[in-house]
C-alpha cells in the first residue's frame, strides 16, 4: 500500500482504497484490480504530510521578492520631494516613501519627512 495524505492508494494499479474503517471483514478490496490488504495493516495508521514551500505557486508570492517592505534609515531623507504642509512647522515640502505593509488588496503606507525640520509621520491610503 502507498499512502499519500490522508488517502490510501493500491500499489498495483494506484486506485484509492475505501476508507478499512468502513469495509466488512478482514481484507480490504481494491475496487479496480481485486487486490487485497490485510484490514490489520491499516491499525493505529498514522499519515503525516508536509507541504514545500513552492508546492502551491502563485503569482503574487512570486511577486513578493520585489514588494518593498522595510526602509534603511539612510532611505528615509532619499526619495522625492512633494508639496505637503509640515504639520510641525509649517514647511511646504517634504520627502515621501510608499510601502507595502498591510495585505496586497489593501493600501500602500505612505511615509513623509520634513525637509526642514525631520518631523516624520504617515498616513495609510
Amino acid at each position: 500500500m502507498s499512502v499519500v495524505g490522508s488517502l490510501i492508494f493500491c500499489l498495483d494499479c494506484g486506485n484509492l482504497l475505501d476508507n478499512p474503517n468502513t469495509v466488512q471483514g478482514d481484507l480490504v478490496e481494491c475496487s479496480q484490480c481485486q487486490a487485497t490488504y490485510p484490514k490489520k495493516n491499516f491499525t493505529n495508521l498514522e499519515v503525516v504530510t508536509t507541504t514545500a514551500d513552492d508546492a502551491f505557486p502563485s503569482a503574487l508570492r512570486s511577486k513578493k521578492s520585489v514588494v518593498k517592505t522595510s526602509l534603511r534609515k539612510d532611505e528615509l531623507k532619499e526619495g522625492a520631494i512633494i508639496k505637503e504642509k509640515c504639520p510641525k512647522c509649517g514647511n511646504d515640502e517634504m520627502h515621501y516613501h510608499t510601502l507595502q505593509l498591510r495585505s496586497a488588496d489593501e493600501g500602500a503606507t505612505v511615509f513623509y519627512t520634513c525637509t526642514k525640520c525631520s518631523y516624520k509621520f504617515r498616513t495609510n491610503n
